[in-house]
Formats: structure tokens, C-alpha cells, sequence
């Protein structure tokens, strides 16, 4: 064991304040049940989101972001289920209410936008009737009260001529303007949370700049609390007052931006940092993380970012660090860590059989 301030049950709320946050995901276990056996997209993730802050919650593809943010929703397939956890919004506890009362928060009190606003939009209804329809469903407005806020809200996310494009089809709306529209649709019933799904990845570089420059113009005014999904650690920079790194379903580190953009204390997130391309590069290669993503339906007993790493150590082949604090607001799960503190003289090792 160590003595790195290892405390777990301290470590699950890092950001405690006096009054009940907005969201308090513990412990959450989300499973796919295939035919080759049990998928763990989730495998314990904690975290907590305060009202009108910006989480961000970075990873590879299959690192379990999308699944959490739809395990927020219960929106997952067939085949996936949330195993064991807690989801409180407000107070209220998400995981196990039946479909009428999830209804109530999804899309009114939690919505989302999706990566894909061309498949998230059915082609054959107008931009007009989709909001209206909406609206009407979640809020009490109807008729010409539910069409004049679908042009309230397409006016505020600065769709130009927004009369227009109500009666205009999908299709006729560029990728920038499709994705404006689908912010439009989930700021529509004014939510507490906006969860948006890598909103920016099929868009030019240029929309990408405006649709996010808008998302913080928006939860600056609006007040509102959103959870960033992305890969994108430019995105994460930008906007994000704190920071989840995802690897194989479970958190990695978290903290805030500063503290992981400039003190990232696990492998996987320094991997990640040094594969950003920055003007200092000189045309020099890129420093891409070797090997590929673990496969779920065959974990490893120890880190499941060992095999990938090269620093790893004997015991991240055996044993997954627990969460510590290396700052504050600041937790990792790294036993390279571990060791840097304990050859700094900051921390001991009482048999934890650490070594290279």
C-alpha cells in the first residue's frame, strides 16, 4: 500500500459543496449483453456537476463517454443496461424510475445533442415542425405559442433568417446551421443540463469554431450546466472548467482544466496531451499513443492502459491503482504516480512491490 493520500470515499466528490449538486453520478456499471458475452462500456464511473459549469469528459472511441452520457439519458440499446449506480439529478435518483417519469427529465430537465445532426433530423418533416413538435411535448405550449418560440430559439442561436429556415427541410441547411438547429431543439424547453456528444465532429474547422464559440456565449447567458463529450482536447481547453479522462469505461483522472492540461498525472492523459499538435512542432512528428484500445470482454486484472504504456510497472499488470488526490481538485489512478512521489520522498511504499 501507499501513502499518497489515498482516500476513496473523500476521492468519489472531489468538488463537495454545502448543497446537493445539479448531477452525482457513483459508482455507475453499464453493460452490453452480446452473444460473445458481458460488455463493461461503464465500469464505475463517479463525478459531479455543479450548476452552470462545463464538464469535460475526453477519451478514445470506446472509452465509455457516449455510453455514460446515455446512461444519464437511459436512451441505450436493447442490450445495454445499467447494472449498479447512482444517477441523482437535483436530488432525485434517475437509475430505476420507469419510462413515464424519465420522460419528464429527458429532453425537458437533461437534453442532448448528438454528433450527427443529418441523422439526428428526420428528413422528411420541416426544421419548423421538429422544434414545434418538441416543444409541444415537453413544454405547455402549443400552436402559435410553440412556432413563436421555434423562432425565439432560432433567432438565439443565430440562424439567419430564421422564418425561413422554419419551413425548410434538413437538407437544405448546411452542417453548421443543421447543428444550430438541434442546439435550437435542446435549449428549447430552457434545461438544467445540456449534454452534447462530440457536437462539433462532422463539421469544417471553421463552423466547429463557431458552433462552440455559441455553445459559451450561450451557457454564459442562459446559466445552464453542460457536459462536453468529445476527443477533442482543444475543445476541452476552450471551454471545460473541469476535466474526465476515460479510458475502458472507467475514469482515469479528473480534475480541473489547468491541473490536467498542465499537471496531468497518468500515462494515458500525458499520451494524450503530447499528441496534440501545437505551432511549436516545427513539422516535427506527432507523438501518437503505440498500440490499440483494450478489448472489453477481455479486461486485464491490472490498469487496462498497462499494455499500452510505456512506463508501465509489474503491479499495472496485477493491480489498478485506487483513486488518490496528486492536487487539488485533482485525482488520478496511476502507479507511476505513485512511484514519482515515493523517489521525490513525498510518499511511501509499504510493500506495494512497485518497481520497473
Amino acid at each position: 500500500m501507499t501513502s499518497v493520500n489515498l482516500r476513496k470515499d473523500e476521492a468519489e466528490t472531489p468538488r463537495a459543496g454545502n448543497g446537493v449538486p445539479l448531477l452525482a453520478v457513483r459508482d455507475l456499471h453499464t453493460s452490453f449483453f452480446t452473444d460473445a458475452g458481458e460488455v463493461k462500456a461503464v465500469d464505475g464511473v463517479s463525478f459531479t456537476l455543479e450548476r452552470g459549469k462545463v464538464l469535460g469528459i475526453v477519451g478514445e472511441s470506446g472509452s465509455g463517454k457516449s455510453v455514460t452520457a446515455y446512461s444519464i439519458m437511459q436512451i441505450l440499446a436493447p442490450t445495454g443496461k445499467i447494472v449498479s449506480g447512482s444517477i441523482r439529478f437535483n436530488g432525485q435518483e434517475l437509475v430505476g424510475l420507469d419510462e413515464k417519469a424519465m420522460r419528464k427529465v429527458r429532453g425537458n430537465r437533461i437534453s442532448i445533442i448528438f454528433q450527427d445532426p443529418m441523422t439526428s433530423l428526420n428528413p422528411t418533416y420541416t426544421i419548423g415542425h421538429q422544434l414545434e413538435e418538441a416543444i409541444v411535448l415537453h413544454t405547455n405550449r402549443d400552436g402559435k405559442e410553440a412556432k413563436a418560440r421555434a423562432l425565439e430559439m432560432l433567432k438565439l442561436v443565430n440562424v439567419n433568417e430564421p422564418a425561413k429556415r422554419l419551413k425548410q427541410y434538413p437538407y437544405e441547411l448546411s452542417g453548421g446551421m443543421r447543428q444550430r438547429v438541434m442546439i435550437a431543439m435542446a435549449l428549447a424547453c430552457e434545461p438544467d443540463i445540456l449534454i452534447a456528444d462530440e457536437p462539433t465532429t462532422a463539421l469544417d474547422v471553421t463552423i466547429q469554431a463557431q458552433i462552440l464559440e455559441l455553445m459559451q456565449d450561450l451557457q454564459k447567458q442562459l446559466g445552464i450546466a453542460i457536459i462536453m463529450i468529445t476527443h477533442d482536447l482543444g475543445v476541452i481547453a476552450q471551454l471545460c472548467d473541469e476535466v474526465i479522462v476515460m479510458y475502458a469505461g472507467s475514469v482515469c483522472e479528473r480534475g480541473t482544466a489547468d491541473a490536467i492540461f498542465y499537471e496531468p498525472a497518468h500515462e494515458y492523459t500525458k499520451g494524450l496531451i503530447r499528441s496534440i499538435p501545437r505551432d511549436e512542432n516545427n513539422g516535427q512528428r506527432l507523438e501518437p499513443i503505440t498500440g490499440t484500445p483494450i478489448d472489453l470482454l477481455n479486461m486485464p486484472a491490472g490498469c487496462p492502459f498497462a499494455p499500452r504504456c510505456d512506463h508501465a510497472l509489474k503491479v499495472c499488470l496485477t493491480r489498478r491503482a485506487e483513486e488518490m488526490w496528486v492536487g487539488e481538485d485533482h485525482i488520478a489512478r496511476c502507479w507511476n504516480y505513485v512511484r514519482e512521489q515515493a523517489e521525490k520522498g513525498i510518499a511511501t511504499l509499504e510493500g506495494g512491490g512497485i518497481d520497473g
